[in-house]
């Protein structure tokens, strides 16, 4: 943490005397009540003494003090800010294969359920576009920021639903890119900060190779993001197996920078796309958070008059 006004800091100095001075007066008017005072009857006119609650209201005031000397400092400090114009196109596998029961109630279902969760966690500014894909790929929901139609296009996901049976995650990334180049009149010249994330069980069995997809997102600046989800126990149909396979997924996912996770449950998925959201669409800037100790600092103001009010009948 930085200061803007580190001088000011020495006014903390002051918050320091005056708890010293609390302190003494304190003792000093123990002192005094131990001298002059009848204790036994004191006992009985007043049997209960305020205790620790005397010093609460004194003990907050000394603390908001502090507090606001240290935003009258004008801290700053790093923080994770939204990127304008920031882009997610999130691709789903809806081959055959995703209706594998090995993960409850179906890898699909499991896949759109954490898809929403992502989605619900990600900044209201962000552009957030769905793709579905099997032996082709289809956008569902082109970038934007209406929540509602990207709920619409994740409950549309079924199996077939985009088309021939296979699995094409080339053309999934080629058309992911494709919205992003097309999120605003400035994003064919001017890519936006933007981040593909591709959920699929299998390998690449059509449509173009998913190295050539990769190497466009590279050229464009465009980390793409790889979730492996199943196990190698999972059967469709009449017992037709479909072990996860996810090393073209690794491949695309090292080639351009992006991050490749491994998930065998309900639970791994949500941690993957947790991470993953982390992340996404983020920078660091050095802000003033003057606010964050002021705002503090008033609260317990307010705590300590409630408490004095309370108490004493009095305010501190």
């Amino acid at each position: 943490m930085t200061w803007l006004s580190p001088e000011r800091l020495w006014l903390l100095l002051g918050v320091a005397a005056l708890a010293v001075a609390y302190v003494v007066a304190q003792r000093r008017r123990s002192k005094y009540a131990v001298r002059f005072t009848n204790l036994k009857l004191l006992d009985r006119v007043a049997p209960k003494r305020p205790g620790w609650r005397r010093h609460l209201p004194a003990s907050l005031f000394l603390a908001m003090l502090g507090l606001l000397v240290v935003g009258f400092a004008q801290p700053q400090a790093e923080v994770r800010v939204p990127r304008e114009r920031a882009t997610v196109l999130v691709a789903v596998d809806v081959s055959r294969s995703m209706l594998a029961a090995d993960v409850a109630p179906n890898r699909l279902d499991a896949a759109k359920a954490a898809a929403r969760g992502f989605v619900e966690d990600l900044p209201e500014q962000f552009n957030v576009g769905l793709v579905g894909f099997a032996g082709q790929a289809s956008v569902f929901v082109p970038p934007g920021t209406d929540r509602t139609q990207l709920g619409a296009g994740i409950d549309r996901l079924a199996d077939g639903s985009a088309g021939q049976a296979g699995t094409a995650i080339g053309d999934a990334i080629a058309s992911a890119l494709e919205q992003i180049r097309s999120v605003d009149a400035a994003a064919d010249e001017d890519v936006p900060p933007a981040r593909v994330i591709v959920l699929s069980d299998g390998a690449n069995t059509s449509g173009q190779d998913p190295a050539e997809a990769a190497r466009m997102a590279t050229e464009l600046g465009v980390p793409v993001d790889t979730i492996s989800f199943g196990t190698a126990a999972g059967t469709i149909g009449d017992g037709q197996q479909v072990p996860v396979d996810g090393e073209t997924l690794r491949s695309v996912a090292d080639a351009t920078g992006g991050r490749y996770f491994e998930a065998t449950s309900t639970e791994e998925l949500r941690d993957a796309y947790g991470d993953i959201g982390s992340s996404v669409g983020y920078q660091t800037e050095v802000r003033d958070v003057s606010a964050r100790f002021i705002g503090i600092g008033l609260g317990l103001a307010l705590i300590a008059a409630l408490a004095s009010m309370f108490w004493f009948a009095r305010l501190p």
